[in-house]
């Protein structure tokens, strides 16, 4: 079993509740963290063996451009994905921040974390 994780992944989105957060979007940082068994692919060395990152980043980058009201349903979609679309991962977990959210105070970010289990 090992751990593959993918930090910081920046986009630009318009998720809220708020008209305004429709409008004019936010900037938000997903992190990710996927348990698989990587026994095979550190042997093979071959990238069709483990979780492609590159993979993991296009599913985050597409569900993050497809607007939802909370963080929440974002982060169950990419949950979603993932064990859908990539059948080696036995665990994920996955961080949703928006970053200075319109919260009426000054706040760096709001975070939700979610795991799943395949």
């Amino acid at each position: 079993m090992g751990i593959i994780k993918v930090k910081n992944i920046r986009v630009y989105a318009y998720h809220g509740c708020l008209v305004e957060e429709g409008k004019i979007g936010s900037d938000y940082r997903i992190d990710l963290s996927v348990k698989a068994n990587l026994k095979k692919s550190a042997k093979t060395d071959h990238l069709d063996d483990t979780v492609d990152y590159v993979h993991l980043n296009k599913i985050v980058k597409e569900e993050m451009a497809i607007r939802t009201k909370l963080l929440e349903s974002v982060a169950d979609k990419i949950l979603d994905r993932i064990l859908f679309e990539i059948p080696l991962v036995d665990n994920v977990k996955v961080k949703v921040s928006k970053l200075n959210p319109p919260i009426g105070g000054n706040v760096e970010m709001v975070s939700i974390v979610m795991d799943r289990k395949r």
